[in-house]
């Protein structure tokens, strides 16, 4: 899988973000960006980059561009991002992210979220990836949760993935929950205290 895990490619290879930056994620299918939003740049390291969707943020798409029925599911009802923003970290060579996700009027962790995709690409405004549909919802007492799987085979045959790239995805995801399963954890669990700058404003 080493061969499929890209890191952070980018023909600017210096460029790199200070706390609180603002940078633009694009998901870019097949070439062609569909879905755009600004984030805050929490930390910008070779080891890690984490940014956060502040509540409110705004999602925008040139109309046309998601090619299947319904619009992509982000877009509907108001294009913002409601309830409180992940926190989202990024690990060069690793085809996925993990979400720290709050709930609550006191902002508590309700669970830490895989969302496979593909590796960041860094742009000068941001960085570029791609939702790759497969999620695994980890719950605070170490069990997880495998999410949309049964989309998968759906997908191959309205062409949004290749089989190949369905095989990859799952093989990335069987690999995540092997490590789930020796109760290994990567990313340092003290993020679930991390809270923004009161003072940053919604991109």
């Amino acid at each position: 899988m080493r061969g499929y895990r890209l890191g952070f490619l980018s023909s600017e290879a210096s460029q790199s973000w200070q706390p609180g930056d603002e940078i633009v994620w694009r998901e870019v299918w097949r070439g062609t960006p569909w879905l755009a939003h600004r984030v805050r740049v929490v930390q910008d390291t070779p080891e890690l980059l984490a940014v956060h969707i502040p509540e409110g943020a705004r999602f925008v798409s040139p109309p046309g561009s998601w090619p299947w029925d319904g619009g992509h599911p982000w877009l509907r009802g108001t294009g913002r991002w409601e309830g409180h923003g992940p926190l989202i970290l990024h690990r060069p060579g690793d085809a996925f992210t993990v979400w720290a996700m709050w709930h609550g009027e006191e902002r508590t962790l309700a669970y830490w979220y895989v969302n496979f995709q593909e590796p960041p690409r860094r742009t000068q405004e941001g960085f570029d990836t791609y939702d790759q549909e497969l999620d695994i919802v980890v719950s605070l007492d170490g069990s997880w949760l495998l999410k949309d799987d049964e989309l998968m085979d759906v997908w191959i045959e309205r062409g949004r993935f290749t089989p190949g790239e369905v095989e990859a995805i799952r093989a990335e995801a069987a690999q995540v929950a092997a490590m789930l399963d020796r109760g290994e954890r990567w990313w340092d669990e003290a993020w679930a205290e991390w809270e923004p700058d009161p003072a940053w404003r919604v991109p």
